[in-house]
């Protein structure tokens, strides 16, 4: 059933229907908590694309607690500068808009990263396009140009 509802929730959302998609991401995350646990990958997995969903419609502040969440019981369940719970550490980046928290979560995330990965990695480089996407919307055009 989780992952008939996941399905859903990907195809509403690229499809832009985020308000359903969202209703869905709860359901989700209310049942994957209730079945699976708080810390298990999929519930953490969870709370992580809810966090995106929101993001997506402008519930800023919403989608950053959601992603904390999702981060705080990823290190929990890994040490900090595991993979997985890196990936974690991108999302809260991405929905933060006040000045400057973005680019520390990036970065924080990068530079655990580049301690634990091989240089080409692709997670490493999405966090890569993360920090330039961020310095962009900030308008810093030389820190954009030279990532």
């Amino acid at each position: 059933m989780l992952t008939s509802v996941s399905s859903l929730e990907s195809v509403l959302s690229s499809q832009g229907k985020y308000e359903e998609a969202e209703v869905m991401h709860w359901l989700d995350l209310e049942v994957s908590e209730k079945v699976l646990g708080s810390e298990n990958l999929d519930t953490l997995t969870s709370a992580s694309n809810l966090g995106l969903v929101l993001s997506s419609q402008g519930k800023y502040e919403e989608a950053e607690v959601t992603h904390r969440r999702g981060l705080e019981g990823s290190e929990k369940v890994f040490r900090p500068e595991h993979p997985d719970a890196l990936i974690s550490v991108s999302h809260p980046g991405i929905s933060v808009r006040l000045p400057g928290q973005a680019e520390l979560m990036h970065r924080w995330a990068l530079e655990a990263r580049e301690r634990v990965l091989r240089p080409e990695h692709p997670d490493k480089l999405t966090d890569v396009g993360n920090l330039t996407l961020t310095y962009r919307n900030q308008g810093r055009w030389k820190e954009t140009k030279e990532l």
